[in-house]
């Protein structure tokens, strides 16, 4: 039986700079993490509302690559979408916020996580698969 991924998290700038802050402290910078990784690090994050849902996939549609998060939601049963979950998450990151971000000092955030051409590289991958899947349905 099938499950739906649970709705995405309130303060999703938050808890993307969480997530990413303990990738990179437990795990190092990489350009993607596996899904057990960002799992991990999803359940040390302290930028969750409750503890009861786990928005595990919601990172892994940021931090791990496309076909790492397919097969991982092919294992789990999980019906997840990889490109509507990343949109949805980089929406939270506005030119204000991001900026905001980035202007924090290393005191007050370990932002080094966050390359930004490998996120929109994957938001761009993303779009692209969403595009090519609509030509195919043609």
């Amino acid at each position: 039986m099938a499950n739906n991924c649970p709705p995405a998290p309130i303060n999703k700038k938050e808890y993307i700079t969480d997530v990413g802050s303990i990738l990179v402290k437990d795990f190092g910078k990489k350009k993607f993490y596996s899904p057990e990784e960002v799992k991990q690090a999803s359940k040390k994050s302290t930028h969750t509302t409750t503890r009861e849902i786990d928005w595990h996939c919601w990172a892994m549609s940021i931090f791990s690559s496309h076909t790492d998060f397919d097969a991982y939601h092919k294992i789990t049963g999980e019906i997840c979408n990889y490109t509507l979950m990343k949109t949805e998450m980089l929406n939270s990151l506005t030119p204000g916020s991001l900026n905001n971000l980035l202007a924090l000092s290393n005191e007050e955030i370990d932002a080094s996580w966050l390359d930004l051409g490998d996120l929109f590289d994957g938001f761009l991958e993303g779009v692209g698969d969403l595009i090519g899947g609509i030509f195919d349905s043609l």
